[in-house]
């Protein structure tokens, strides 16, 4: 019997909650021949990474999801035999108490956002008692061993191998965007939230002797965008020329798409959590804008992450690295800390692929929340 799962997505201000959970829903389905139905309040944001959806739609079967309209007045619908509560969403009343009346309880799964702090691990799978006789498990993506790893399908690592060895796939990827790549330039992609440290990076990329394209696809950083090139507008598909650097703003890219982008440059700039996870697949160095936190909360989760990824670093590296993303997140001058960036640019660019091999000994978090499924299972039996 094929076994059901239902995933809840609370669509906040951004893409990355929606981004993980489609990505997840689609992997179970695809991968472990389960039978996906992914709840989402926010259909249009849905539509932006899906293209093909009917954001109208109250449900509709996409990529063999069965992807659901989540309302405010939530519907009687049988309960899944795995239910997954993205990021502490809070399922809808009307369902909880349908999983407490089932006669076989579902396995309750409150998905955590990703973090690379030390006690995540200490709490990753552990139990929380729930009215009703219920129980929810927390289940913590992570970067080692005890969590729940990363989103990876089981073809990501092999499509991106050979797509950066394919010049010509590239060139046509782009030339689709309206792009034509430049002899010798470096290709650096940006997706960031609203940035003041942009405008000093954009000041030394457009005085380098060696020519940069920044491939921006439609967001939040639009508007630092606009005022650094000092014009009025944007347009979706415009190119503006500044020294040595032509920025290219692109249209907001399909999942798929935007893992094509991070493949195919030599740098990228992203922000949140889908992003950051894919362009550390793309084996690429990165800038890394976190989601701010009241009371600067997030800056233990970016240090965190540090620790982790300046391991076997040089000393001067691991500085010129966290002096970089300190700096792109708010804290130092971004035009130095570039410009030390760039001495370090052949070891970083080696240190990314060799973080990608490391992280791809861990099991995907996909294949990780189906085992644990299946060992509670057995633990029920």
């Amino acid at each position: 019997m094929t076994m059901r799962w239902d995933i809840f997505c609370n669509v906040v201000d951004n893409y990355g909650d929606i981004g993980v959970t489609w990505r997840l829903a689609r992997q179970l389905a695809a991968e472990h021949g389960l039978d996906v139905r992914l709840w989402v309040d926010e259909p249009g944001a849905f539509q932006h990474l899906c293209p093909q959806a009917d954001a109208a739609s109250p449900s509709q079967r996409v990529d063999g999801v069965l992807v659901c309209r989540w309302p405010a007045d939530f519907p009687l619908v049988e309960v899944a035999d795995v239910v997954v509560e993205a990021f502490a969403c809070n399922l809808p009343t009307r369902y909880v108490s349908a999983m407490a009346a089932r006669s076989i309880r579902p396995l309750w799964l409150n998905l955590e956002y990703l973090s690379a702090e030390d006690w995540v691990v200490g709490c990753h799978g552990l139990p929380s008692p729930q009215p009703g006789g219920l129980q929810k498990f927390f289940f913590f993506p992570g970067f080692t061993a005890g969590t729940g790893g990363l989103l990876r399908e089981a073809d990501l690592l092999r499509q991106c191998g050979t797509w950066q060895e394919d010049a010509d796939a590239r060139r046509r990827f782009f030339a689709g965007l309206g792009i034509e790549l430049q002899a010798g330039a470096r290709l650096v992609s940006l997706f960031a939230y609203e940035n003041p440290g942009l405008a000093g990076w954009l000041d030394v990329l457009s005085r380098q002797p060696v020519p940069t394209q920044l491939m921006v696809p439609c967001g939040r950083i639009e508007g630092d965008l606009r005022r650094w090139l000092g014009v009025d507008s944007l347009c979706e598909g415009g190119s503006w020329l500044r020294g040595s650097l032509q920025v290219h703003l692109l249209p907001f890219l399909s999942q798929d798409d935007y893992d094509r982008l991070l493949w195919s440059c030599d740098f990228n700039a992203v922000r949140g959590e889908d992003s950051f996870v894919r362009a550390q697949w793309a084996g690429r160095p990165m800038l890394w804008h976190i989601y701010p936190q009241d009371e600067g909360a997030h800056w233990v989760k970016l240090d965190a992450f540090l620790d982790l990824y300046c391991d076997g670093l040089s000393p001067e590296a691991a500085a010129a690295l966290r002096n970089g993303w300190h700096a792109w997140n708010g804290q130092g001058d971004m035009g130095a800390a570039w410009s030390a960036v760039e001495q370090q640019s052949a070891t970083l660019a080696e240190h990314a692929r060799q973080w990608r091999r490391e992280l791809a000994v861990q099991p995907d978090l996909a294949t990780a929340l189906v085992q644990f499924h299946r060992n509670w299972l057995s633990c029920a039996a």
